[in-house]
């Protein structure tokens, strides 16, 4: 790995719990909370996908995201506009890049976001993609839902999804009503 670029990662503290959080040079590639069960893969995939290792410590893209986050949960933020690095297959970017264009306080069902991709037979696949993103709120997977309104899959799991959509909420956003 000489040469290489490397990942710097830190933790976050949030109202949520701890995250880890990893940045290239280019961005954030990583937000996930440390309790989540996929930490560890996506880590070991990144720096594959990046063919580089992992480091302790901070660059301008963490600070960023550090003082975003801050900002984000002290209900002062509702777009991030940190750098983001995002490996993964053209289908998956698509489907990140309409995740990001769900404005705080609104939500969308999976079935509404592939047919925003052009692709409305595709729903399964944008879920798959959803469960893909390795960046938390920031590309806020957490704003998607059921057809039928109900709070679905969230890898930093539903009660942490329920949390985020409500906390938007009472930011005075207006929320379509869900099932929990």
């Amino acid at each position: 790995m000489v040469n290489a670029p490397i990942l710097h990662s830190i933790h976050l503290d949030t109202p949520l719990s701890s995250m880890v959080a990893c940045a290239s040079e280019r961005g954030v590639c990583l937000l996930e909370f440390t309790d989540n069960r996929r930490v560890e893969r996506e880590l070991t995939d990144l720096q594959k996908r990046l063919s580089t290792g992992v480091l302790p410590g901070s660059n301008p893209h963490l600070d960023q995201l550090k003082c975003e986050l801050a900002e984000y949960f002290a209900g002062q933020r509702k777009q991030f506009t940190v750098p983001l690095h995002t490996p993964g297959t053209e289908f998956q970017k698509s489907v990140w890049n309409i995740l990001r264009e769900i404005p705080c306080g609104e939500t969308r069902s999976y079935k509404q976001q592939s047919i925003a991709l052009g692709k409305p037979k595709a729903v399964r696949a944008v879920a798959a993609a959803n469960g893909q993103n390795r960046v938390s709120i920031v590309i806020p997977c957490h704003r998607v839902i059921g057809s039928d309104g109900s709070l679905t899959g969230y890898g930093g799991g539903l009660d942490r999804k329920k949390w985020l959509l409500e906390f938007e909420k009472a930011r005075g956003m207006q929320l379509p009503l869900f099932n929990s």
